[in-house]
């Protein structure tokens, strides 16, 4: 029942984007020290959705075709950051800045998500 409302859609998409992107950073932290790795990089939901928007690709079925930013399977890209002598390029500072965007992210999907779920369960008369 919840998965028809885009609103519950949008912040299922944005839940699961942020995983993902949580799922690179913490890649990336993991090989800090791993000669040759270059960092890589997961957009903002934001990008993704904007990104999805201009495309003029929309679902309204299951069975329809689905966009990359309502999958959370956006492309990884590798990181342009200046490369150690050992030619590893993960920023641990950056890592951890972005961890914590990530984190403000998945907050914010979760927060989407219980408000529009008290809103649907005030327009059904339950408390």
């Amino acid at each position: 029942m919840f998965k028809n409302l885009e609103m519950f859609q949008a912040s299922y998409a944005m839940a699961r984007h942020s995983g993902a992107r949580q799922a690179v950073t913490a890649a990336n932290m993991a090989n800090a020290d791993t000669p040759g790795y270059r960092a890589r990089t997961l957009g903002s939901f934001a990008e993704s959705y904007s990104a999805d928007m201009d495309s003029g690709l929309r679902t309204t079925r299951a069975q329809h075709l689905t966009s990359s930013a309502l999958t959370g399977t956006s492309s990884v890209q590798i990181s342009d950051a200046e490369a150690a002598p050992n030619g590893n390029s993960v920023s641990l500072e950056q890592e951890m800045v972005n961890s914590v965007e990530i984190q403000r992210e998945h907050n914010r999907a979760l927060a989407i998500y219980k408000h529009s779920l008290d809103v649907l369960r005030l327009s059904i008369g339950r408390k």
